[in-house]
């Protein structure tokens, strides 16, 4: 099996099974956090540890990173909780049209509720200009939140290092910052001093699916999305998973070990299919500014779903659009944002990478592509 589908979910490493098997193999696994007999007690240390352990490979403080289910919860708590929690703020959202589905689902129920969500265009590189973000800043004295992806999931397009953070101490000093990084974790740095909340997801590290963390700075109020028994300090109650938060806290170790030497390996993969594809006349979508574990391509003749199963007939597995919205079978909105005309948009597939992927399964992909345009179509 070749899998290039690592922005939708990855499989769990090695360090993840073992963490998982100690765990569930242990006679402490089950103790409730909250419990305040010996079990309990054990699991509360366990669980502080593991925030200790995330915490200080993301650069904060532990009592600013919280345990979530996913990275959608993170998302909704910290833009409506926000909002919630600085009602004097303003009514001003800024945010773009190519954010996951995460944050537009809330953004435009908050624009129902009377928010005023000003969505910013992106250039062909798939983020928006300075310009642009400073005229918006400009324009709306009132801005409380502006919401922004680090690494799009579709095309790979990353923001500035700086998150545009000058412009915003110059026009919107008093307004919150949201970012999404899950697409950012383990592959590039992740500088959480840029912003005041963030999201990230487990299954996209190589963990298991049903664990993230939001992070939420010291110096940001934000109203809880989950209330309850009051765990993890009121900020998100629910019975607490040493369990879970132990494969994350494992997944993301290894990642940050492994960050350097695994992005040269994937660039390496991405600059050999895109100049492989080139020579096919396949166009690439991703632009220039992503980083190499997403690679979006156009093929010449074939539309998105149908590359995608004669692709799976080789036990080659990529995505079309987004995972989260690929039922619906629409063109990726993210490409035409980003001003990708209609018909190549539409022929459009995600290659996704991870550490684990190698240069001969890029070379294996090259050879299924070319049996592909001989078997199934007449190359003009």
């Amino acid at each position: 099996m070749i899998y290039f589908d690592n922005s939708a979910t990855t499989a769990p490493c090695d360090a993840v099974i073992k963490a998982a098997t100690e765990e569930l193999t242990s006679n402490a696994a089950f103790g409730n956090p909250g419990s305040l007999h010996k079990l309990g007690v054990d699991a509360k240390k366990r669980y502080a540890s593991y925030h200790d352990e995330c915490a200080k490979l993301l650069g904060c403080a532990p009592e600013e990173l919280y345990f979530i289910s996913c990275a959608t919860e993170g998302a909704n708590t910290a833009i409506r909780g926000a909002l919630a929690a600085n009602k004097r703020a303003g009514k001003t959202i800024i945010s773009t049209r190519t954010e996951h589905k995460a944050t537009l689902s809330p953004l435009e129920e908050l624009a129902q509720e009377g928010y005023n969500v000003v969505y910013l265009p992106v250039g062909s590189d798939g983020i928006p200009s300075e310009e642009t973000f400073e005229q918006a800043l400009k324009d709306n004295d009132d801005v409380a939140l502006i919401c922004l992806t680090y690494v799009n999931n579709e095309t790979g397009a990353k923001l500035p290092d700086d998150i545009y953070i000058e412009l915003r101490k110059k026009y919107a000093p008093n307004a919150l910052c949201y970012v999404d990084f899950v697409q950012a974790l383990g592959k590039v740095p992740c500088d959480l001093r840029l912003c005041d909340m963030a999201s990230f997801s487990g299954h996209k590290i190589h963990s298991v699916k049903g664990c993230g963390l939001l992070y939420v700075s010291k110096d940001a109020k934000v109203k809880p999305l989950i209330l309850g028994g009051g765990q993890q300090d009121g900020m998100r109650s629910g019975t607490e998973s040493p369990f879970l938060a132990s494969l994350f806290t494992a997944a993301l170790s290894e990642a940050y070990a492994n960050m350097d030497e695994a992005y040269g390996r994937v660039a390496g993969i991405n600059r050999y299919l895109r100049e492989e594809l080139a020579k096919r006349n396949v166009t690439v979508l991703s632009p220039d500014n992503a980083i190499p574990f997403v690679l979006n391509v156009s093929f010449p003749d074939f539309q998105s779903e149908t590359m995608l199963h004669c692709l799976e007939m080789y036990d080659i597995y990529v995505s079309t659009v987004s995972a989260c919205t690929s039922k619906s079978k629409k063109v990726s909105y993210v490409l035409l944002e980003a001003g990708v005309p209609q018909k190549l948009a539409s022929n459009a597939v995600r290659l996704s990478f991870s550490r684990y992927n190698t240069m001969d399964e890029a070379a294996k992909f090259i050879e299924a592509v070319d049996d592909i345009y001989d078997k199934f179509l007449v190359r003009k």
